[in-house]
């Protein structure tokens, strides 16, 4: 499935916090949308799962509008791990995961064996099984992350929306789910702040300042040293994954200042 947003513009108090924004996400791809703080990431991709609607322009699914579509039509095709993903209901994972089949079921139908399949096949490949009768609420950061990826999973979608997907997660469970995202053959939009590891999993990579588009295209292309100057204010190496070849990033650190002396220091209220 296609995905493909087309001029997409959200405005709030006057203010463009996206401003005609194309990115287009070919079927079975990875495209990461990579930026700074406040450069529109996380306003484009609530306008692809719903949770916000666009003030101009259209997100496309294979060609049709995305608000044409019902919500629960919507839901079976594409799924999404938010920033704000909370669950404060005393659920167990087990139960977490499970309520990805929201979409498609009605009332309070029972899952089916298929369904509990699909829920168990889910749990494992997070790594979370050992979690299954464990409430939500006594979970770590990253624990609870992979569960609701889990949950995304379950919903069988053909696009996966997933802002800050490695948030909280340790090195071999960022790994584990960027290659298990490669392998996939799912529409992927992921927004994510590592740099190196959106040159490591992503077909593609579109960089946004300020609402905008700078830029798009392969790692390669687009992650040099001038653009991570001119988008993130840093200055970087580029090196070559020595298997991959993919760019890898290191960056310069700017000097700090030197300690003030002791004697320079103001003095402490006397005893």
């Amino acid at each position: 499935m296609t995905l493909v947003l087309r001029d997409l513009t959200v405005e709030a108090a006057g203010r463009a916090l996206v401003d005609r924004l194309n990115i287009e996400v070919p079927d079975g791809r990875i495209v990461g949308v990579v930026g700074p703080n406040g450069s529109g990431k996380s306003t484009a991709l609530r306008c692809v799962y719903r949770a916000l609607r666009p003030t101009s322009g259209a997100v496309l699914l294979d060609g049709a509008e995305l608000a044409s579509l019902k919500l629960r039509d919507s839901a079976r095709s594409i799924a999404a791990l938010t920033q704000e993903s909370r669950t404060e209901l005393d659920f167990t994972v087990e139960e977490v995961v499970a309520l990805g089949r929201a979409p498609h079921t009605r009332g309070n139908q029972p899952l089916t064996a298929h369904e509990r399949a699909l829920c168990a096949r889910a749990m494992d490949r997070l790594d979370v099984t050992h979690l299954a009768e464990r409430s939500v609420l006594t979970l770590s950061g990253g624990e609870r992350q992979r569960v609701l990826v889990a949950r995304a999973l379950v919903q069988e979608p053909r696009v996966l929306v997933l802002d800050e997907p490695t948030n909280h997660l340790d090195i071999r469970h960022q790994v584990q789910l960027l290659s298990f995202l490669r392998g996939s053959g799912l529409t992927v939009l992921t927004a994510l702040h590592d740099l190196n590891l959106a040159a490591a999993a992503c077909d593609s990579i579109a960089v946004l300042s300020e609402g905008s588009l700078v830029t798009s295209g392969r790692p390669a292309e687009v992650l040099n040293p001038e653009l991570i100057r001119k988008v993130f204010g840093v200055d970087a190496t580029v090196v070559h994954h020595p298997r991959s070849q993919a760019p890898q990033l290191v960056y310069d650190l700017a000097p700090t200042s030197s300690p003030a002396p002791a004697d320079a220091l103001p003095e402490g209220p006397h005893s």
